[in-house]
């Protein structure tokens, strides 16, 4: 039982964002319950941070009772406790809409949208019985803007950053807070290497560390202004203001950037 530490239960743990978080938050003390499709990573990152402080789990996030089971067991190791839930796990095709297979349509809002929902339903009975606990999920810029190319993406992240919204107000009264994080260009497995040769070296668009957002996601837990969304960088708040101020402008140079790079 490991009910007198603090504990974190990370979704995409292997890779990534999630990795990163896993690393940080053991290093700080926490019991993390990490969960991922990719046993092998699970299995050399619990190898990496020791098997007495964490518990590993291999979860499709689209599946609600795989979910529950795993929450479930991750109970039985805290003693209930859950200090933050971090649905961090999606996925992304980048392909035009109209060139997409609907499986894979299907596949990203279920793990990116319903995922989610499902986790944080799941995970709502433990967070309440748990102080100061936080739901935190990713989001991305391009909930800010959708992104072409990346239609159904951007569908699920603009979902994610509403419900984090909607949920930061009726959780309060459960004293859980919700938040999210708003990643611009993360250096993580989903970044091609076209893609990472193409981005500026300064900017709001510059390649930014995974770690910076498991730094976030810290700094969330430990926040107490009340902060709802995490940018990394902290320029993209910049072009939510943009996007605020003319969102048909911000569209028109969205749409001539994605011109320049499909000629």
């Amino acid at each position: 039982m490991n009910n007198e530490r603090k504990s974190i239960f990370i979704t995409g743990a292997a890779s990534g964002i999630g990795r990163a978080t896993t690393r940080l938050f053991a290093g700080k003390g926490w019991f993390v319950g990490m969960a991922d499709v990719n046993a092998d990573g699970l299995d050399a990152l619990e190898a990496e941070i020791g098997s007495n402080n964490c518990d590993k789990v291999q979860l499709d996030v689209s599946d609600r009772s795989a979910y529950q089971a795993a929450l479930d067991r991750f109970a039985g190791k805290t003693g209930g406790r859950l200090d933050v839930l971090f649905n961090n796990a999606g996925i992304a095709f980048g392909t035009l809409f109209s060139e997409t297979d609907f499986e894979n349509i299907e596949r990203m809002i279920q793990i990116n949208l319903m995922g989610v929902i499902i986790g944080i339903h799941a995970a709502y009975p433990m967070l309440k019985q748990t102080p100061g606990s936080l739901c935190f999920t990713t989001s991305s810029a391009s909930a800010i803007l959708g992104v072409p190319g990346l239609a159904t993406y951007s569908a699920t992240k603009h979902a994610v950053k509403g419900l984090t919204e909607s949920l930061s107000v009726e959780f309060m009264h459960d004293d859980i807070r919700a938040a999210d994080t708003i990643p611009g260009s993360i250096d993580t497995a989903m970044q091609t290497d076209e893609t990472k040769e193409n981005l500026p070296d300064t900017g709001m668009w510059r390649m930014i560390p995974a770690e910076n957002v498991a730094e976030a996601v810290w700094a969330s837990y430990h926040d107490k202004s009340g902060k709802l969304h995490w940018y990394v960088p902290e320029e993209l708040l910049k072009l939510e203001a943009i996007v605020a101020a003319d969102v048909e402008k911000a569209r028109d140079g969205s749409a001539k950037y994605f011109k320049a790079e499909t000629k």
